[in-house]
């Protein structure tokens, strides 16, 4: 099966490119967002191809007001994985690593013009693998980079520019559970664990990367912390094994209302998080219960969906996996800086540091 990604030289195997290893659960995403310095206009996009199950699904959402506007769609992937448009959704590659852009076409209300430049190289986080027994549930690879919006969103004949936006794009691939469950599970069965922090923190000077991944006493098995100044080369980066965050939970929920992170060095960083606005990652897939990743809809399928972010719920399982937009005080030798990120949380299942037991228990 032949298709256009055959005729660039970026094989990694003797066979077409269309075939992904042999792993039914191999993916291939782009995930963006952005949003203003004082958290407003925020929004985000998922983009994610499925070799296997011969799909691709985009998702864009933007919050306005108390409103979390979502754009889903689906289509047959045909084993074609260079076109980068699902139904009204594309992305063109302008400058590798560096430029991006998301075009919207209107549709149900939304349309969208939006173009990402890097602030400085791509992140190589270390690759991600998780194995429950003999099974391998979780082995990719990520890059992150923090970067600067130009262009403009409009939702229902209301445009809002949101040229000077600050943000936050990565790529990744590999394997990772999606589309429809295993229907002949691990024996013996176990209940799912995943504790997930993720801050890529923009400051005036350059970008603060942490993020965490921890099983359920608390011990982490993926963290890392990196400094990466404007403008640096891969080798111009400082990476920092030394790193602790510490959350405070809303009572009853688990999302922070607060949030601490201690980096070790010569210069040891403080930095401290106050989120401000909260966005479901449901909105561009992530624990959908009708769009999530991977799932067939057919061969091409869009819909609209608006989320009253005002009922936001504890303890429902789609509420659990969120972006919280926060303003950030960084200290470090003796002086302090501002800045704003978001701060992804995903605590699902049983975390013994926040005497968390059940599967989704406040």
């Amino acid at each position: 099966m032949l298709t256009k990604g055959d005729d660039f030289p970026i094989h990694q195997t003797p066979e077409p490119l269309a075939y992904s290893g042999s792993d039914r659960n191999f993916y291939d995403r782009y995930f963006f967002n952005g949003y203003k310095e004082d958290g407003s206009d925020f929004f985000a996009l998922a983009f994610g191809i499925y070799p296997h199950l011969n799909i691709a699904d985009a998702h864009f959402s933007a919050i306005r007001g108390n409103t979390q506007h979502c754009l889903h769609t689906s289509r047959l992937l045909n084993m074609e994985r260079m076109d980068l448009s699902v139904g009204p959704i594309r992305i063109e590659v302008i400058e590798p690593l560096q430029s991006l852009r998301i075009i919207v076409d209107r549709t149900d209300g939304v349309t969208a013009d939006l173009t990402f430049t890097g602030r400085a190289f791509p992140v190589e986080e270390p690759r991600f693998t998780r194995r429950a027994g003999p099974r391998t549930i979780l082995d990719y690879t990520r890059m992150t980079q923090n970067g600067r919006w130009a262009g403009w969103i409009d939702i229902d004949g209301q445009r809002h520019d949101v040229s000077g936006a600050m943000g936050t794009r990565d790529r990744s691939w590999g394997i990772r559970p999606i589309g429809a469950r295993d229907a002949q599970q691990l024996a013996p069965p176990t209940s799912p664990q995943f504790f997930w922090l993720w801050s890529p923190v923009n400051l005036p000077d350059g970008s603060l990367f942490f993020h965490d991944n921890a099983d359920a006493r608390g011990h982490s098995w993926n963290k890392r912390a990196v400094w990466c100044p404007d403008n640096a080369n891969h080798d111009g980066m400082e990476t920092i094994d030394d790193c602790n965050m510490t959350l405070t939970l809303r009572k009853g929920w688990r999302h922070a209302v607060a949030a601490e992170l201690q980096i070790s060095g010569p210069m040891p960083w403080q930095v401290h998080f106050e989120p401000v606005a909260t966005f479901l990652m449901r909105g561009i897939g992530y624990g959908h219960q009708e769009w999530g990743h991977g799932v067939w809809k057919g061969m091409l399928v869009v819909e609209r969906e608006d989320i009253d972010l005002s009922t936001i719920t504890p303890g429902r399982i789609d509420h659990l996996h969120i972006q919280a937009v926060s303003q950030v005080r960084v200290t470090q030798g003796g002086q302090t800086r501002i800045g704003t990120d978001i701060l992804e949380q995903l605590i699902l299942g049983p975390y013994a540091p926040l005497e968390l037991e059940t599967l989704c228990d406040g």
